[in-house]
């Protein structure tokens, strides 16, 4: 497979994996990602939501890199 195909459907399901993570996080603490406006529920949903794909993406990269070492 080419690895540049690899290489960007790990980053996507990386950054998606992380980012559901963080959104189902902040409704078990109450943030609201959808609420009308930009409150404070909305903010906090965006924001964890946020560092859930960055997370998951740095998680894909970590475990990509790791894979090809042990290869």
């Amino acid at each position: 497979m080419n690895k540049l195909l690899v290489e960007g459907l790990t980053d996507a399901v990386g950054f998606v994996g992380g980012a559901l993570l963080g959104f189902w996080i902040g409704r078990l603490l109450g943030f609201d990602i959808f609420a009308a406006g930009y409150g404070n529920s909305s903010i906090g949903g965006i924001v964890l939501a946020g560092l859930g794909g960055g997370a998951g993406l740095q998680l894909a990269r970590y475990l990509r890199r790791k894979a090809r070492k042990e290869a």
